[in-house]
């Protein structure tokens, strides 16, 4: 009981100095050091607590044991990694955005197609993804196309949705000054109606990132060969190791986190102009 004293002593210390640190004078030092100091305030009081308390390891490892296990099984998670994020995930995501794009496009210059796909399209969105990953299993197979068509289900239409709303942004008085000047249809979409679109279409970006990688995972439980984020967690899940459940969701959030990460810098240098990146 005195770890876990000591955890409640750290949480109020270190939620008084992030409380210090957020209403002080704020540069990007602070604005990095807020959350880190959170974080690792997190991790030392899991640590405590599941010491002092003797939490057996089938129910919550503690960080270092986590951490150990990721450093003892580092080439298992490489192979997992690209099996499951870069086959899978970033397969499927590429494709199922670069698709929505184009058919976001001719729906924009088809205005029945537009009309029928959007309710299609919602409808399509609210599928669970449990129900959609067997039979897309069977009919890919169990290696990675299989996940990628999954994932191309997953973000195809928040993509679509995203895309077709940002191509119908610009404001009728800019779209008729356009005409106003001779422009043909693929000038105006081009010079302005795609500008205006991009703060539509990096949201529909960031939405699948998270959307793919989940995808991903979860079809791996359906059938996989032996690796993958996926199959690894269900196997070690009933080999009671969760010390590698954890790792692996490790690789799962890091993963995530970077990959969220690099879509909003890509976003903050193409949308610098918009009102949500000034300043």
């Amino acid at each position: 009981m005195t770890l876990v004293a000591l955890a409640l002593v750290l949480w109020a210390a270190g939620w008084a100095l992030n409380v210090r640190l957020a209403s002080g004078p704020q540069s990007r030092s602070v604005a990095l050091a807020v959350p880190l100091l959170f974080g690792v305030t997190l991790l030392v009081m899991w640590e405590l607590i599941v010491r002092g308390l003797d939490v057996p390891m089938v129910f919550l490892p503690a960080p270092t044991q986590i951490a150990l296990r990721f450093a003892a099984s580092l080439p298992t998670l490489w192979e997992d990694f690209v099996q499951t994020v870069l086959k899978g995930a970033l397969s499927g995501y590429v494709i199922g955005c670069l698709a929505a794009f184009a058919v976001a496009l001719l729906a924009d210059r088809v205005d029945v197609l537009r009309r029928g796909l959007l309710p299609v399209g919602n409808f399509a969105a609210a599928l669970p993804v449990v129900g959609v990953a067997p039979i897309l299993v069977m009919w890919f197979g169990f290696d990675w196309q299989s996940k990628a068509a999954v994932v191309v289900v997953m973000v195809f239409f928040p993509m679509l949705v995203n895309t077709v709303a940002g191509l119908r942004a610009a404001e009728t008085m800019q779209r008729d000054l356009m005409r106003t000047f001779g422009a043909s249809y693929w000038q105006g979409l081009v010079k302005l109606r795609l500008p205006a679109a991009m703060p539509f279409i990096f949201n529909g970006l960031k939405i699948s990132t998270t959307l793919a990688l989940i995808g991903a995972i979860v079809a791996e439980f359906f059938g996989s060969p032996i690796r993958g984020i996926g199959f690894r967690i269900s196997t070690s899940v009933g080999q009671l190791s969760l010390d590698m459940v954890w790792a692996e969701i490790a690789v799962a959030a890091l993963a995530g986190s970077a990959f969220y990460g690099l879509v909003v810098a890509i976003e903050k240098r193409v949308t610098f102009w918009h009102p949500s990146n000034r300043g």
